[in-house]
């Protein structure tokens, strides 16, 4: 059963707070895995809904990368990507817009895409938030809800203004 969520419901799952270590960062350590390097990390929100926190980057082009937001849904083992951070390695278009562009983007799950047939984040706006690996890893912990546990300090606090 393929998941399908409204866009209210992704907009809350972006927001739901979720609580990182201090030394989440620290942790994050890429291991390699057939032509790249990965991190994986299990992350339960504050309401209760489990996400995987992703990050992949390319052996061979230091601006292949992709930094990913799961949501897996209860009693499931499918996920559903939320947000996509990728780097400027390839060119994207959207179908739906008929719009293609060449540069870092930030792919979001709409309801549209979903009811179209396509991948939920199929949807991408291309960005100049970021301009590599690091930068795209603190613009999706911003964008979507993440805390430091001790203190619960914003981003900010933990050095990521």
């Amino acid at each position: 059963m393929t998941i399908q969520l409204s866009d209210d419901t992704i907009g809350s799952l972006l927001d739901e707070r979720k609580v990182l270590s201090d030394d989440f960062l620290n942790q994050s350590k890429l291991k390699s895995k057939h032509g790249h390097k990965e991190f994986e990390r299990e992350i339960t929100g504050e309401n209760g809904s489990s996400f995987r926190l992703v990050f992949r980057q390319s052996e061979s082009n230091q601006l292949d990368f992709s930094i990913i937001l799961l949501y897996i849904p209860k009693g499931s083992n499918q996920q559903f990507r939320l947000r996509r951070h990728n780097g400027k390695s390839h060119e994207h278009t959207n179908p739906l817009e008929k719009k293609t562009f060449y540069g870092f983007h930030i792919h979001t799950a709409t309801e549209r895409y979903q009811q179209s047939g396509y991948r939920e984040d199929t949807y991408a706006e291309e960005t100049n938030r970021y301009a590599d690996y690091h930068g795209a890893i603190e613009c999706m912990l911003r964008d979507c809800g993440f805390m430091v546990s001790t203190k619960n300090r914003s981003l900010a606090q933990w050095g990521m203004n």
